[in-house]
Order: C-alpha cells, then structure tokens, then sequence
C-alpha cells in the first residue's frame, strides 16, 4: 500500500503570519462590512433594485386578490421607515410620523411616474446614507443614543436590513403575481 504524501511543514513565522492576519481584523469592522453586505446586497434576501428595475408605473397601483399592498404602498412604507430610522440615527431632533398612518402611502398608486421615480431614488439615496453612517469608523456600534430608549446605530442598521429584506421580499412576490 503506497504511503500517503505528507504536507509540507510550515515555518513557525508562516503559521504566527497566518494568525496575526486573523487577530488583527477588528471585530467592529467585520461586523460593519456584514452590515453593508446586507444593506446593499440583500444577502440571501432579493435586492430592492432588482425587484423594482423595470417594474412599470402604469402597475404601480395594482392591487391582486389576497394581498393588502400595491407596489406603490409598500415602496413608500419602505422609503419611509428608512428615512425615519435614518434620521433618528443620526438626528436627536428628529419626530417621527404616527404610527401607523403615517408610514403608508395614502393613495394605491403615485400621483405620477415622477412620484414614483423619486420614491424609488429616496430609498436609494437614504440607504446609502446608512451606509455611510455605518462605514465611520468613529461611529460607535454599540453606544445607545442619548435620545432613545436603548437603541444603538447597530441596532438600527439591522433594522433597516430587515425591514427592507421583509417589504422587498413582499414586492417580488407581487410582481410575480402580477407578471412583470
């Protein structure tokens, strides 16, 4: 029976590079790149630019059997709960709408396709202010804001993440009802 081929010895110096390699990564910089990952990509979850590419203005409004929404109410709730976690994570002043009216459409469809156009660059330009909060290194994850009840910027990160993930996962499956 042939013996089986052993691996090459490494060096001491070799196996103390590979793990100050590993130590040296900082947890809170791992923890924000994850954050992003699923701020701009979804992770296993649709990306909300790829469900709203192409979706046309005239089925914005549509509503299909068993299902509450339209396009146009969930891509405003979404634009609006962002913008509201956004600006209460980064502004003590901030008041945000009655809940729960205030964060819904009050229409099925937009007014015109510029509304809706605008609603869907709102939502972009909010998460990539998000972003931007949580890619500053400064920013502290886990410090409680002064003007909440307990939350962090880590915690209302996620919480975009999710929120998002949710409602956009609500849009994709819309649009396959409606056959976009």
């Amino acid at each position: 029976m042939p013996k089986k081929a052993k691996k090459p010895a490494q060096s001491k110096s070799l196996k103390k590079a590979k793990l100050s390699v590993v130590r040296s990564a900082s947890p809170d910089r791992l923890l924000r790149e994850h954050v992003l990952y699923l701020l701009k990509e979804g992770g296993a979850h649709a990306k909300f630019d790829d469900v709203m590419e192409d979706w046309p203005v005239q089925l914005s409004g549509v509503k299909v059997a068993n299902f509450p929404h339209t396009a146009w109410m969930l891509l405003e709730h979404i634009r609006i709960a962002q913008w509201d976690i956004l600006e209460f994570s980064r502004n003590p002043r901030h008041v945000s709408p009655n809940w729960p009216e205030g964060y819904w459409a009050e229409s099925e469809a937009p007014p015109n396709e510029k509304a809706w156009k605008d609603s869907i660059a709102a939502v972009k330009k909010d998460r990539k202010a998000m972003e931007q909060l949580l890619s500053n290194p400064k920013a502290d994850l886990y410090a409680k804001f002064p003007w909440g009840d307990g939350q962090t910027l880590l915690r209302e990160a996620l919480l975009v993440a999710d929120h998002n993930s949710y409602h956009v996962g609500q849009l994709a499956m819309l649009r396959k009802s409606i056959g976009i």
